[in-house]
């Protein structure tokens, strides 16, 4: 992506050492993911990196797009509103934005985010589903959207269990609504190995996969695994990730960001 073609995002320009910072950490990042795929034996090319930008200020996230990644994630649906009208009113280069809900989103919201929307990454429920499929015929559009599985049984996190994945692949189908794959989030590890991490990342994301390519037979259109973030995309990639969603990693030496981003 020409950083030239950008014009100013708003009249406050961030001092140039941030947009350089950015930049930075973006291809550190890059050239991270690029080794594991080399490990992994895939083309770099196979793994789409999402900029996780909740926490940062806009014009933080609008440096991430100058920088060349185009793919921006938000966990709440009403900051994705508003960060993607904002970015589409300011006009071309900026609205070829693609924007990734990460988060849970109810069904009361679904119909402002469908428009805005590349991904949904947090389908968990049949009733979410029908919500969406009803909202997309009334809009005319088809959605994509991954299945959020909870690896690790904990039931007050999000995800469905591995076992009700397949009857929502198959109420899906024919739909409106593309399930593209399947996202989850691993467990943080526990201390066990010299650097205190016992291998349950890997193991969780392993366990993705291979729900993932079990269910592919039937459902040919089931080809991304959204999983990794900035603690351990690397150990994703290896099992197969086609999506890491990397924040904290993003704005390193950045202050003014406000918690964990990913």
């Amino acid at each position: 992506m020409n950083t030239q073609a950008f014009p100013p995002f708003d009249p406050a320009t961030p001092d140039p050492q941030l947009r350089d910072r950015c930049r930075g950490n973006l291809a550190r990042v890059r050239d991270a993911v690029a080794e594991a795929c080399r490990q992994a034996s895939r083309a770099a090319e196979t793994v789409r990196i999402v900029g996780v930008t909740k926490y940062v200020p806009p014009a933080w996230a609008a440096m991430l797009l100058e920088a060349g990644c185009a793919d921006l994630g938000e966990s709440r649906p009403q900051n994705l509103w508003d960060r993607a009208t904002a970015f589409m009113a300011a006009g071309t280069p900026w609205s070829a934005a693609r924007w990734h809900l990460i988060g849970r989103l109810q069904r009361n919201k679904v119909r402002r985010t469908l428009p805005l929307v590349s991904l949904i990454h947090s389908l968990d429920s049949r009733r979410l589903l029908d919500e969406i499929a009803a909202e997309s015929l009334a809009q005319q559009r088809r959605v994509e959207a991954l299945v959020e599985v909870n690896l690790d049984g904990d039931p007050g996190r999000s995800g469905i269990a591995a076992e009700e994945v397949a009857a929502l692949l198959d109420a899906a189908a024919g739909g409106p609504v593309e399930i593209r794959g399947l996202m989850g989030m691993a467990s943080a590890p526990t201390p066990g190995g010299p650097t205190g991490d016992d291998g349950t990342a890997r193991r969780q994301f392993a366990l993705l996969r291979g729900l993932r390519d079990r269910h592919a037979a039937d459902h040919p259109g089931l080809v991304e695994l959204s999983m990794g973030m900035s603690g351990d995309f690397v150990d994703a990639i290896l099992e197969g990730a086609t999506i890491v969603r990397i924040g904290s990693t993003l704005w390193e030496g950045m202050d003014d960001t406000k918690g964990e981003a990913g």
